[in-house]
Parts: structure tokens; sequence; C-alpha cells
């Protein structure tokens, strides 16, 4: 008897209202002449913290910080050097002092990554997670995913 398989999910790089562009460096690649799997989360990283830094967003309130508690990555495609890639990223859902975002890696039109990243908006003194202010919620809306 076979076993019920999932339907492949159908990434759009449309659908992410955050967007940048990179390239694929040399040194990103492994043995195997193709980006290594570490590096991922790397691109993911820059994806986040241009969308969280950025000071005319207003997601990095003054003495706050964001800091990542959980990141799950699927790899989909290899992906090669040279080459350019887009990186896409969207809020699925705003808790208590919490931000998850889902997160792409397309390579042309082949979606070569995903991730779920979970952060924690904290208290840059005492460390200790801080609550979401409508303010911050308000300044979240246009960055959610669109479906």
């Amino acid at each position: 008897m076979d076993a019920p398989t999932r339907p492949k999910r159908q990434f759009k790089l449309a659908n992410y209202p955050f967007q940048l562009t990179d390239n694929v460096r040399y040194g990103d690649l492994d043995p195997n002449k193709h980006v290594n799997n570490g590096v991922y989360s790397t691109y993911f990283e820059t994806a986040r913290v241009t969308l969280l830094r950025s000071g005319d967003r207003g997601l990095m309130p003054k003495g706050l910080s964001w800091m990542l508690v959980h990141l799950a990555i699927d790899f989909r495609a290899e992906m090669h050097w040279p080459g350019s890639f887009e990186l896409g990223i969207g809020v699925t859902k705003l808790g208590r002092t919490s931000a998850t975002f889902e997160q792409v890696v397309f390579a042309g039109d082949v979606c070569t990554a995903s991730a779920e990243a979970v952060t924690v908006l904290v208290d840059a003194k005492t460390r200790k997670p801080a609550p979401l202010t409508p303010d911050i919620i308000e300044r979240f809306e246009p960055w959610m995913l669109r479906s």
C-alpha cells in the first residue's frame, strides 16, 4: 500500500512583499559545486535584517532588538555559481512578543529553498522579551505575506 503524499507546494515570489537581489559568491559553494546548505541561513538572515533594521520602516524601536529563536529550512533545488538570486520575505503571524516570517530564495523561476523564521522582540538592556506595541503591529501590516 502506498503512503499518501502531500501536494507539492507552489511558491510564488510575488507573494512576498519584501524582496532583495543578491549574488552567489564562489565561497558559498561546497565540494559538490552547489551552494552549501549552511549558507542559506545567511541568505535568510540578510532578508530579515534588511527588513527589520532599516530605520525608515520603524520595525526596530529604540532600545529594542530582534532575536532569532527558530529557523527551519527546506532545501528544494540546487543553486550554482555564478548567478544571482532573489530573496523574498513576508510576515505570517504576529504574537505577543514575536514575529513569524516565511522566506524564500529564488534562482530564476525556481524556489531553491524556503524557511520559517521566528524572531522575538527583546529589551536591549534586560535581554527579556518585550511586547509588540500597537504601533509596531501597524508597521508590520505592509509586510504580511500575500496569498
